[in-house]
Parts: C-alpha cells; structure tokens; sequence
C-alpha cells in the first residue's frame, strides 16, 4: 500500500510552525509496511487544497489529511475532501453531544461555530477525539482509505494511534520486519560505507542510515525475517565499534540505563554548554537515581570556586583548553561523592575565537577514582549545533569509559 501526508495550514508554508504530524505519521506507517510516497504542506487555500486533495485521492491507496477541522472560517479541509469525493456532509447529534459535554465539563460556554464539528463526511467513521472538539473521519472512496485528522498534535496523536492505527493494521495483511541499530562517534557517510556491501548485496532488505545531530541509524527493513536477521547480524558486526543501542533510543538513554544497571553516581561541571549536558539526562525518568549534581561555571571565577580550577592554569593555558577541563572534572569529582564527574569547556561562538582556539574548539573530560581523560574537539556549526555536538560526544566519552571497564551494555 503506498500512502501520502497532506498537511494543511499556512502557519506550515509559511514556516511559523514546524510539521511535526507528518513524521509522526509517517514513522507508525512505516512499522505497519505502508510506504509512504509523499508529503504535501497546503497553505489555507480552498482551490488549492481541492487540487491537492483530487490528485492525492487519484494516485495513492491511503491518503491522510491532518488541520483544517476547527470551527473557525479557515478550517475547511472537511468541506474540501467532502466536496472531492462527492459526499454530503451530515449533522452527527452522536458527535454534537460529545462536543456539548467537553464544554460543559470544563464550564465554558459553547460557541454557535463548533456546532460545524458535528457535522460528518456522509458514510464515515467518527474518530473520536478525547482531547479536544473537533472529530476525525475515516472512509473509503473507490478503494482507497482516506483519513482526516486534527491540526494540534496532542489531539491528532491519540486519535491516529487509537482509532486509525488498528483499521489500517487489519487493511494492510502484509507482514513487515524492522530491527533499528544506533551508532555514534562516526559519520554517516563513513558508517554507509563501511556496510555498503551489506547494502548492495541484500536484495531482500531495505538498508538506511538517517543522521541526527551526533548520532547515526540504521534502519533495516524486510517482508522476509529470515534475511532480515541474516543482514542484520552482518551490519551489527561491522558497526559494532560505534553501536551504542539497538533499539531507537537516544544516548543519553542509553547511558541513563547503563548508569543505572551498575548503580553509577554522576555528576556535570559545565562551561559552554550551560547545563544542557544535564538538562539531557533530567529529561529521563529516574535521574535521580544517577544524577547527583551539575554546575555551570561559566566564568573564570566560578571554575576556580566552583570546581578548584588553579589561577595560574587558566592563565597560562586559558579557559579553553586541556588542562582546565581536566581541573574541572578532578575538582567536581573531589567535592562530591559521585564515581564520574564529566566537564566541558568550549568556545560555541560566533565571537570569541581566534586562529589557535577557534570557534568550535570544545575540551570534554571525564574523572573516576582511577581515571582521568581529557578530549579535544572542533565541532561545525552555528552556536546551538556546537553546544548540542559537544553534549553528544560527552555522552559518547562516558560510554567509552563504560566500554573500557566492561560495563556497557547494548539495550
């Protein structure tokens, strides 16, 4: 089955808002076996949307549409499509009460425009929406699955994951296999050539990498288990260097786990990066288990207060370099009862640099009770990709601690 992702809002095309829908979308397809072959963004354009939506209809066996099914003027996706197939559209009192109990239960007042949510493409399916008002619609028109969903993500993920998701299971009877492998330390292109003889002789199975800021994944894909798993094993053996999960979970996951499993205290002294090295890790449930605490001694005085950083270090090597870096880590490990202590101290730009220590130049260190290792970096990139390089490869030096000491595993 090959589907497209029709999105509609100007605050799309116009770059106000980023679509996040269609990934989303696209992602849950994808695990189901249905290629996904397009992605439109339509401005609110009535003539416009209704090209689209006829040669949407025409070509593509699922077609989903998501926004434009608000009570406002400018909500007008339902009345297109509608329009498209040749449909009426009916009031649903089922669907009208829904939507006079959501106000009710939150004691507002219900606008005359929301009584237009109840009405409902003739001869579809009502998806519920147990998030907001406005409900979706699901139907078949000359064979192919067309499916409307709501604009706020909040609203059209529960109805896509709920509602859509199991009539599209049940449509779609072909058996499809992925397995996931996520590397770091290595880029894309250098990690495709290294499996691409795996690429080119596995017929049977679709191979990609897809890169994210300091990490690499590699996605398999077969209707065939058995050639699946033979690929796999094949890719795991000659990546296995820079493998650190596989299953699609982020580093900072990966490490959370692995901290937590050998019952490891960390803690972070950071320069450059301004506690997002931390902010990575309190993202995830169960921090505290690890997390003792972090410091942003962003100053050259809070290095020395803060992590005991020697006057005479920062004047003879500077603020960014080796020796301070490690000083950081070896005076946050000192004053707290952690087993690592990692620190970071950088130049993220775009002032600042010079021809010695450019923009980019980022020292990441890591302290144990019988180690210590300081690491030097130039990462490209606006401010914010050097910050969030810089926290990646931090995450990548604790690893290769764990690795070193046999205790990383791979989830």
């Amino acid at each position: 089955m090959k589907a497209e992702i029709v999105s509609v809002g100007t605050e799309l095309t116009s770059g106000d808002s980023l679509n996040t829908n269609s990934k989303y979308i696209a992602s849950l397809l994808f695990e189901l076996g249905i290629d996904v072959s397009l992605h439109i963004s339509v401005k609110d354009d009535v003539e416009l949307l209704k090209s689209v939506a006829r040669d949407s209809i025409g070509r593509s066996d699922v077609i989903i549409f998501t926004g434009g099914l608000g009570p406002t003027e400018d909500d007008f996706t339902k009345e297109v499509v509608a329009d498209v197939v040749s449909r009426k559209l009916v009031l649903d009192e089922k669907v009208l009460r829904e939507i006079e109990e959501y106000f009710q239960k939150r004691d507002i007042v219900m606008s005359e425009n929301n009584v237009k949510q109840a009405y409902v493409v003739e001869d579809s399916i009502a998806l519920r929406n147990r998030v907001g008002t406005a409900p979706g619609y699901m139907f078949k028109h000359s064979g192919k699955i067309v499916v409307l969903l709501p604009g706020p993500p909040s609203e059209m993920k529960s109805m896509f994951e709920l509602e859509v998701m199991p009539i599209l299971k049940m449509e779609n009877s072909s058996e499809i296999y992925t397995r996931v492998i996520k590397c770091i330390g290595i880029g894309e292109s250098q990690l495709e050539q290294s499996i691409k003889h795996v690429i080119d002789e596995s017929e049977d199975v679709y191979i990609a990498t897809y890169a994210k800021v300091g990490e690499v994944k590699i996605k398999l894909i077969s209707g065939k288990q058995k050639a699946l798993e033979r690929a796999f094993k094949k890719v795991v053996k000659l990546a296995e260097q820079n493998i650190f999960a596989l299953s699609d979970i982020s580093i900072e996951e990966a490490i959370s786990d692995n901290l937590k499993s050998s019952k490891l205290k960390i803690g972070f002294c950071e320069s450059c990066t301004g506690g997002l090295v931390t902010s990575k890790l309190t993202e995830l449930d169960g921090a505290s288990e690890i997390l003792d605490r972090s410091v942003i001694t962003y100053s050259n005085k809070s290095k020395m207060a803060e992590a005991d950083v020697k006057y005479s270090t920062i004047e003879k090597h500077g603020a960014v370099s080796e020796e301070v870096a490690l000083e950081m880590a070896e005076g946050l490990f000192r004053k707290s009862d952690i087993d690592i202590a990692v620190s970071i101290t950088g130049i993220a730009g775009p002032g600042g640099g010079s021809e010695e220590k450019p923009v980019g130049l980022v020292y990441i260190a890591i302290c144990t009770k019988n180690h210590k290792k300081a690491k030097r970096n130039i990462f490209a990139g606006d401010r914010k990709s050097i910050q969030r390089r810089a926290a990646k490869e931090a995450y990548n030096m604790i690893r290769e601690y764990l690795i070193e000491r046999d205790m990383f595993k791979v989830f």
